[in-house]
């Protein structure tokens, strides 16, 4: 089950109790906007202890589409890499 913002505000919230929930909500959204401004400027994310974020880039090709069987040009793209830790990895594999 995935876990939405609200979720884990309302869990931030409970650890913190000191803490209103607003900022904890803004807190959130500007460690948010970060990554992804960094990502925007093909910086490398580097979170010790959970795990890195990175952007990949896709070089335009021509594909077919399948319904058709039309040659289709597919622009440049980028996309987003995520590789968790070590710590993560063996946290989430019970080692």
């Amino acid at each position: 089950m995935p876990i939405t913002k609200s979720e884990l505000v309302k869990q931030l919230s409970k650890t913190y109790p000191n803490l209103l929930k607003k900022d904890l909500e803004k807190f959130f959204d500007i460690f948010i906007n970060e990554i992804k401004s960094a990502l925007k400027n093909n910086e490398r994310v580097e979170i010790r202890g959970w795990g890195t974020f990175s952007t990949k880039n896709h070089k335009s090709k021509t594909s077919r589409n399948p319904r058709t069987g039309e040659h289709v040009l597919v622009g440049e793209k980028k996309s987003i890499n995520f590789k968790m830790s070590k710590d993560l990895f063996n946290e989430i594999n019970d080692k």
